[in-house]
């Protein structure tokens, strides 16, 4: 087994717990109406364009007009995207924290992350700022798990492949991420977390 020198996380549902079903429980009576809100209007694919760097303006435009009796449904995805932010996974903080302190590791970060909402989620978690690195999709219009982000982190941080550690809550990416030479975490939990690092030898209490 190689030794690991580099952990990479990634951010929403691995350190920050994010859902938009936070914020549409308030404006629908239903959770049947918010599911089909979300599967059909402000869908994941959507969103992710935002992370990829198309702006919310346009994004907005575009739900809009094809929807447009839910304008103000719409516009409250991002005009009220902090009340869809149910604060930090403190467990999993606590490992980052020490993983951060400890000087045989480089600790950096590799989110799907719209450029424009990004500033909000730095004033909000401290912990964002320990990172040595956070490369932000939505700031390169390049995300996960296109195989050329996963190359960006590696040559600007300048990192062997094989001596990272990718951390994810979506499968896709940790399996982009292998095929870039990466190992990889599929994150469920923090006590999942602490002894996946420790079966690669992480040095983790």
């Amino acid at each position: 087994m190689p030794t690991i020198k580099t952990i990479i996380f990634d951010l929403g549902g691995v350190l920050i717990n994010w859902d938009p079903k936070l914020l549409y429980r308030k404006i629908f009576d239903t959770e049947e109406k918010v599911d089909w809100f979300l599967e059909n209007v402000c869908t994941f694919e959507w969103n992710e364009a935002q992370d990829g760097g198309r702006s919310i303006s346009e994004a907005n435009e575009i739900a809009i007009t094809k929807y447009p009796e839910y304008q103000n449904e719409i516009e409250a995805f991002y005009g009220r995207w902090t009340e869809m932010l149910n604060g930090a996974k403190e467990d999993v903080v606590a490992i980052l924290k020490t993983l951060i302190n400890d000087p045989d590791y480089k600790v950096i970060a590799l989110t799907n992350w719209s450029a424009e909402t990004w500033p909000w989620a730095l004033e909000r978690f401290e912990f964002l700022h320990w990172f040595e690195d956070v490369l932000v999709s939505g700031q390169e219009k390049l995300k996960k798990p296109d195989p050329k982000i996963y190359q960006m982190i590696l040559k600007r941080n300048s990192l062997i492949a094989e001596e990272c550690i990718f951390i994810d809550d979506n499968l896709r990416n940790i399996e982009a991420a292998r095929n870039e030479g990466i190992l990889g975490i599929h994150f469920k939990n923090g006590s999942q977390l602490m002894q996946s690092l420790k079966d690669h030898n992480i040095k983790i209490d």
